[in-house]
């Protein structure tokens, strides 16, 4: 009879590890896309793009989309949640890049490249 309490013991110590492990994630998710904010502000407010890489923020935003995928296939909310509100505040910045860069009518540094 001891042997079923056991395992209902290991399953709860393995949710309490998963929870935390899955807590972990959504704290270093929320750290790692708010630092897109204050480029997204700042970006917005002066519409200044000139040092903006656009094939940086495009292969960027191809890379979260890829992690939003491989988020909902392994089914973690943390990786899923963090990368997409990463690509929409990059995808922002990469839609003023084109927006604001086109309106200054220079070419754009990367399209050299």
């Amino acid at each position: 009879m001891r042997e079923p309490l056991e395992a209902v013991k290991g399953l709860e110590e393995a949710s309490m590890d998963l929870m935390l492990t899955e807590g972990l994630g959504l704290i270093a998710g929320c750290m790692t896309t708010c630092s897109f904010i204050p480029q997204v502000v700042r970006t917005y407010r002066t519409r200044s793009v000139s040092d903006i890489s656009l094939s940086m923020y495009l292969l960027f935003c191809s890379g979260v989309a890829m992690w939003i995928v491989y988020g909902v296939l392994i089914g973690s909310v943390a990786v899923t949640a963090a990368n997409v509100v990463s690509l929409v505040l990059s995808a922002s910045i990469l839609a003023m890049k084109l927006r604001y860069g086109k309106e200054a009518g220079k070419p754009d540094k990367d399209e050299n490249m």
